[in-house]
């Protein structure tokens, strides 16, 4: 599958949710990168916090990001139809 959107994750590496969509992706092939926002040291961690809370106010895990459409939480219903998988 070319998928023209690239796709951007903010996770936690221990929360189930984030789990589930990193599975998600790797079992539907999709090409992704990810940041355990839990495992970054201060700095790095405090700019994407940052970029974060201009997606997410809230700063709930995992957000997502494909293309222009940012989704929040594991939805996977809304992941496929963003990918074009449904």
């Amino acid at each position: 599958m070319g998928l023209d959107k690239p796709v951007r994750m903010y996770t936690i590496s221990t929360c189930g949710h984030c789990k589930a969509a990193k599975r998600f992706m790797r079992e539907h092939n999709i090409p992704h990168e990810f940041t355990d926002v839990d495992l970054l040291e201060r700095e790095e961690k405090r700019a994407v916090l940052q970029e974060l809370r201009r997606l997410n106010e809230r700063l709930s895990y995992p957000t997502i990001i494909i293309g222009d459409r940012v989704i929040v939480g594991y939805r996977e219903e809304e992941l496929k139809e963003a990918l074009g998988l449904s």
